[in-house]
């Protein structure tokens, strides 16, 4: 009879649970070998899925310092499947590049995963060339020792190539040309190699930094070349960079999906005591702990683990990073977020989705007079769209909306713009859109259309194009300041909201304010992602870190600002009824994809 790798996988799963004996586990790991080395067809299968030569002869240490059989555990089975899938897409042409992001709490058990994965591998394929980058010194022999060699050393002979361990920490099988080894992480590391499968462990506390790595490995990877960074996070970084980039396939892992992380009560008083804490108090723990409960439906002794590990910590901020619940929380800057982090990340997990995704089409004839410009405007549906409707514009009737944007400029990469319900401050679209200042303008005056001629007020300090444009187009509704003449003192009107070291502030500060208290008028995935990287500086200065932007909080704060200057008084636009859709339907509860200008 002829086994397969399932079958083996669960005899020796059933023995250690029946024994939990290593020296029996390493005859039938012998026993394993020898069927390994007879039966072609099994053999064939493990070279398409490593991870079960693992599940069959390696061993790890546990967190009790015992030897035990490699078993996957959840997380890790979840990523496994991830990456054959990732394969599998690549193979097919469906992706043309395998790079993974692993974003997890504290000991995990993923770098001994993709270390076991890469030994295996080298062990199992011709020309396999893997190679680890660690943090640091420590952990790179640590990596060595205690996850390649001796977990190697355990493996049955009869699996193991003529090997070659040297001072390089790396396992080298001449005959095959494989080889895997671990370095770690400096700005020259890795020049001239060949390499098919890489790791970065702990990528995001490298001190060079990402980039700078990735630019000395140079043309290293192959074509087909698996790569995979994971990493607790380390604030608002590289590593971050990547995550938000959409370029990677990002995994992450709540720390309750390891099962170990669970510690029991000791006694029932205690207990009782515990979880009337939870439903009673509101310090942040208390909170965290009843969202836990009660959302997440985590079982008590995880709650307690919790506890635990978060009183254990002098700097309680800790927690988040080391065990995040989400990925926004993982990579917040301990201390320094000028935003309420709380509401946000607990508004992130019931935001709606968008009712439609897409950008206006128009035509626009620049040879014809002030307000008869543009004729045709329609929505388009388009996934790939940068902009979002929340709320449709005749719902409520009788709403009347503003529109804020910002513009690119002074290091700011995006043109932004938010329209809010005037009365309410709800959020109910967002464009957001690298493009050029006359293609943003044109944008928002469809947009300002589309809200039935919407108070729109763009930011004049660094671009005043998009305003000047507005008021050449027959734009009658923008936001007006008052300016005082410095020569002759007298007051000056002004279209434009100006940034100044006392304006700033001030809306800045409203909007932290709603952040507090209305945090569920915010509707938009990335506005709230951007507030939660939103610092306070040493001097207390509200700004986005080195390298991150502040385009849509400036946007949103100034569409708060100018909501003072909609008037309620005027008659309200009646809607336009029947517009057409893009595949041809009409409908009378929405503007639709035709605009008729008047």
């Amino acid at each position: 009879m002829k086994y397969t790798a399932e079958h083996l996988i669960k005899i020796r799963k059933e023995k250690w649970e029946e024994l939990h004996s290593i020296e029996y586990d390493k005859r039938l790991r012998d026993a394993v070998a020898v069927e390994i080395y007879n039966n072609r067809d099994l053999l064939n299968e493990l070279k398409n899925n490593p991870e079960k030569l693992i599940e069959l002869v390696f061993v790890v240490v546990d967190k009790n310092q015992k030897t035990m059989p490699f078993f996957l555990n959840e997380v890790q089975q979840d990523f496994i499947n991830t990456l054959n899938k990732a394969i599998d897409d690549f193979d097919n042409n469906v992706i043309t590049d395998i790079s993974l992001l692993i974003l997890k709490g504290r000991q995990q058990g993923f770098t001994t995963l993709v270390t076991a994965y890469q030994l295996s591998s080298c062990i199992l394929n011709k020309n396999f060339q893997g190679f680890t980058l660690a943090d640091k010194s420590d952990n790179s022999e640590a990596i060595f020792q205690n996850k390649a060699k001796f977990p190697y050393s355990q493996i049955p002979d009869m699996l193991k190539p003529t090997e070659k361990f040297n001072n390089k920490r790396q396992l080298l099988f001449e005959k095959i040309n494989s080889n895997w080894s671990v370095d770690t992480a400096t700005k020259d590391v890795g020049r001239s190699r060949t390499i098919n499968f890489f790791h970065g462990s702990e990528c995001a506390f490298w001190k060079d930094g990402i980039s700078t790595i990735q630019s000395a490995l140079g043309e290293a990877f192959t074509k087909n070349c698996i790569k995979i960074y994971e990493s607790t996070a380390n604030g608002y970084n590289d590593y971050q960079k990547m995550w938000d980039s959409g370029v990677n396939i990002n995994c992450f892992y709540e720390w309750w999906r390891t099962k170990e992380y669970r510690t029991m009560i000791p006694t029932k008083t205690l207990e009782q005591e515990f979880i009337n804490n939870i439903n009673n108090k509101s310090d942040w723990i208390w909170e965290r702990l009843k969202w836990l409960k009660n959302d997440k439906k985590l079982e008590i002794e995880q709650l307690y683990w919790y506890y635990k590990k978060y009183e254990s910590y002098l700097e309680k901020e800790l927690i988040k990073q080391e065990y995040p619940c989400s990925p926004q929380e993982a990579f917040l800057l301990s201390g320094k977020n000028a935003f309420d982090t709380e509401k946000i990340l607990a508004r992130l997990q019931n935001i709606p989705k968008p009712l439609k995704v897409g950008y206006f089409l128009y035509e626009f004839d620049d040879t014809k007079p002030s307000g008869k410009k543009f004729s045709n405007i329609r929505w388009i549906n388009d996934r790939n769209g940068y902009i979002k409707i929340y709320q449709l514009p005749n719902s409520p009737s009788m709403a009347k909306y503003c529109i804020g944007g910002d513009t690119a400029g002074d290091g700011s990469d995006y043109f932004t713009g938010h329209v809010l319900d005037a009365k309410t401050g709800k959020q109910v679209a967002v464009l957001k859109q690298q493009f050029d200042a006359d293609l943003y303008t044109k944008q928002m005056y469809c947009l300002g259309i589309y809200y039935k001629q919407a108070l729109i007020g763009i930011e004049a300090n660094f671009d005043s194009f998009p305003i000047m444009e507005l008021q050449r187009y027959g734009y009658s509704n923008q936001y007006v300041r008052e300016k005082i003449d410095e020569y002759t003192g007298k007051t000056e009107k002004r279209f434009g909201f100006k940034t100044t070291v006392l304006t700033r502030p001030t809306i800045i500060s409203r909007l932290i304010q709603i952040v507090r208290e209305d945090i569920d008028s915010i509707n938009d995935k990335d506005t709230l992602e951007e507030l939660l990287t939103i610092v306070r500086n040493e001097k207390g200065r509200v700004e986005a870190p080195e390298g991150g932007h502040d385009d849509q909080m400036m946007g949103l704060s100034i569409a708060h600002h100018i909501r003072e200057q909609v008037s309620f008084n005027e008659e309200v636009l009646t809607p336009y009824p029947n517009w057409k859709l893009d595949d041809g339907s009409t409908t009378t509860d929405d503007y639709g994809e035709e605009i008729e200008i008047i």
